[in-house]
């Protein structure tokens, strides 16, 4: 196969726009003249400096980030800001809630127990997590809600965001610059990059700085975020290349019109999936509620189990990659991130039509 023939629905680390993988294998020996890698230079160095603000400048104009917010790269993914958050601004005497959307936020929630008390403020999972729960029940004393925007293995995402007088913590791994989202509403938004950002290794934390301002400092060093909030995210060597890559990313949405443009064609495209699993009168099925389906991850099934079975490994061979469910639930999934291009989910709709009319 080559990239031309290979559709890639990856779930993370998913694709990378083709232009920016280009810009990339340009400049990988020789860094805008420099005479060595980006990977090479010192990240306290001026031409990496250059680099890691500007990522940070991109982030802010895509974001509408407001001024009184933070920008912090770090590393450890997702799952570390699961212990970090709690860490950092869970007291005792204090309790912090958590929406149950899905796996990651239950895996959120197990970690904030080890470092204090937290409840549930809504759970869809007696409906198998098909919707998105947003009848909450935040109790007093309630130190911060979290919440998953988007759910990669149920294929469920957040349309509205409910209004708390607590701050509000957001996980937005798998959607974040997918769509325009008015950052003021939360004290807090982290994300892993490998999904709409760049490369695996990166995690970009947008934090209110009034909100920062209350966390604890007895915890380790490197485990405050006000450290690397003081230090513009070079308290240690940051992923230098990861940062790099996701400024280009960045840089790539930018040519793309911004995140209305994106926004307008992440519906495009998973339109193109979910109007084909509603036509095949049963042949197809979602797991998602239709008022909570995600546009990033569409989750699906084909009605018999054999040729599910058949369906993915004809998929496969067509050059379709990554369409199995995540390995906790079965079925299929198509990842439609950014950079997957509208070809490919014509390609996937087309290819769904033409096994259903063999099978039907």
């Amino acid at each position: 196969m080559t990239r031309e023939t290979t559709y890639n629905f990856n779930a993370g680390p998913s694709a990378l726009p083709t232009v920016v993988l280009e810009r990339a294998q340009a400049q990988l020996l020789d860094f805008e003249g420099n005479g060595m890698s980006i990977m090479e230079m010192s990240h306290r160095g001026k031409v990496y400096e250059a680099v890691h603000n500007a990522a940070i400048e991109r982030m802010r104009k895509l974001y509408n980030i407001p001024e009184d917010y933070e920008v912090i790269f770090m590393q450890g993914g997702a799952s570390l800001q699961f212990s970090m958050i709690p860490m950092n601004f869970l007291s005792e005497g204090e309790t912090a809630g958590y929406v149950m959307s899905g796996s990651w936020s239950q895996k959120a929630l197990k970690e904030a127990k080890m470092q204090g008390v937290a409840y549930e403020v809504a759970s869809s999972k007696d409906n198998q997590f098909k919707n998105i729960p947003m009848d909450w029940n935040v109790q007093d004393n309630t130190r911060y809600i979290h919440m998953t925007s988007n759910n990669t293995i149920y294929g469920t995402q957040f349309k509205d965001i409910p209004e708390v007088n607590v701050p509000l913590i957001a996980d937005m791994s798998s959607d974040i610059m997918s769509k325009p989202v008015d950052v003021s509403k939360f004290a807090m938004i982290y994300a892993g990059a490998q999904k709409n950002l760049g490369p695996s290794g990166v995690t970009v934390v947008i934090v209110k700085k009034d909100f920062l301002e209350t966390a604890k400092e007895e915890n380790p060093t490197v485990l405050q975020y006000k450290t690397h909030a003081d230090s513009n995210s070079l308290y240690h060597t940051p992923p230098t290349f990861g940062i790099y890559m996701l400024g280009e990313v960045l840089k790539w949405i930018e040519e793309q019109g911004g995140l209305e443009a994106v926004d307008r064609q992440n519906e495009m495209k998973a339109g193109l999936i979910y109007d084909v699993i509603d036509a095949s009168e049963g042949f197809y099925y979602g797991h998602a509620d239709k008022d909570s389906r995600s546009l990033m991850n569409i989750t699906f099934r084909v009605a018999d189990e054999a040729l599910e079975k058949q369906f993915l490994a004809e998929a496969a061979e067509a050059g379709f990659v990554g369409l199995n469910g995540h390995r906790s639930v079965g079925g299929c999934r198509a990842s439609a991130y950014n950079a997957v291009p509208v070809a490919a989910c014509e390609a996937l709709a087309t290819f769904m039509k033409e096994f259903q009319a063999k099978h039907a």
